[in-house]
C-alpha cells in the first residue's frame, strides 16, 4: 500500500499541515487503520478507496476516525489529482460529510465543504481559566470558537490542556481580527489526542463563516499561527456551503509493509 506525506496550506515542504494519505485497493478493519494513524502520529492519516464513481475517503486521528478534515481532504485531492488521475482538474469524496468536491485551478485546489449555524454562547470562567485570557465572546457550532481583542494573545497563548478537555467536550478555536490578514487562529484538539492542530480546514467553516458575517465580507483570508503556520482562502457561498483553497507540497512517498 502507497503512503504520501503531503504537506498542505503551503507551498513548500515542512510548513503547513501535514497528512498521511493511504491509498488502498480495499478497505482493512477499522483498527488497522486506527493503529496506521497511531504510528503515523499525525493530526490525521486519510485512507482512501477508489469506487464506482469518484473516491471513498475517511479521516483517522491518533486517537479517533473524524466526521470532516479540511487539510486531509486537501491532502488526498493533491495525491489524485497529481498520481492517479493527473488529466483530471476535479475529484469528488464520498465521507461521512457527503459528497465533497475538490477542483484544482492553478496550484490551489478548493474544497467545497459545509457551513455549520453559530450560535452565541456566555464566556465562562473556565475559558478563562483555560485559554489563560478571558475571551471577549464565544459561538458554538460543530466546535466551539473563541474570540478575542488581540491578534498577539492568540498568537503567544498556550492553553492549559487538560482544563481545555473541559470546556464543552469539544474542540477549541481560538481566533482574532488579524492585521496582514482578515483573522488569524488556532486550533486545539485534545479531545482528539492532538495538542494543536498546525492548520485546520474544517476549523474554517466556522471561523470563515463568523469573520465574514462581521466583517460583511465574502472572502476571508485566514492565518492559522500555529508554529509551522499556513493560509487559507475562504469564500462563503449560496445554501450554507463554502470553499476553502490552499496549496499543498509533497514530502514523503512510502511503502506500508506491515500487514494491515
Amino acid at each position: 500500500m502507497k503512503q504520501y506525506i503531503v504537506d498542505t496550506f503551503t507551498d513548500k515542504p515542512f510548513a503547513g499541515n501535514p497528512a498521511a494519505v493511504c491509498v488502498m485497493e480495499s478497505w482493512c478493519s477499522e483498527e488497522a487503520m486506527m493503529k496506521l494513524a497511531m504510528e503515523n502520529n499525525l493530526s490525521e492519516t486519510a485512507f482512501i478507496v477508489k469506487e464506482e464513481k469518484g473516491y471513498h475517503l475517511r479521516w483517522f486521528t491518533p486517537g479517533t476516525e473524524v466526521e470532516l478534515c479540511g487539510h486531509a481532504t486537501l491532502a488526498s485531492s493533491f495525491v489524485i489529482l497529481n498520481f492517479y488521475e493527473p488529466n483530471s482538474s476535479e475529484v469528488k469524496f464520498n465521507t461521512l460529510s457527503g459528497e465533497l468536491t475538490v477542483k484544482r485551478k492553478g496550484n490551489m485546489y478548493e474544497m467545497d465543504f459545509p457551513t455549520y449555524e453559530l450560535k452565541e454562547i456566555p464566556v465562562t470562567d473556565a475559558m478563562e481559566k483555560a485559554f489563560g485570557v478571558r475571551p471577549a465572546g464565544a459561538v458554538l457550532g460543530l466546535d466551539l470558537v473563541c474570540v478575542f481583542n488581540s491578534e498577539d494573545v492568540v498568537r503567544n497563548m498556550k492553553p492549559d490542556q487538560m482544563l481545555l478537555t473541559r470546556i464543552e467536550g469539544r474542540i477549541q478555536n481560538v481566533t482574532a481580527r488579524g492585521t496582514e490578514t482578515d483573522c488569524v487562529s488556532r486550533s486545539f484538539c485534545p479531545k482528539l489526542s492532538i495538542a494543536e492542530d498546525p492548520v485546520c480546514g474544517s476549523a474554517h467553516c466556522q471561523i470563515a463563516a463568523y469573520w465574514a458575517e462581521m466583517l460583511n465580507k465574502k472572502e476571508i483570508y485566514a492565518y492559522q499561527a500555529s508554529k509551522r503556520g499556513g493560509y487559507l482562502h475562504c469564500r462563503m457561498e449560496e445554501n450554507d456551503r463554502i470553499t476553502i483553497s490552499g496549496e499543498a507540497a509533497l514530502v514523503a512517498v512510502s511503502e506500508i509493509v506491515a500487514e494491515l
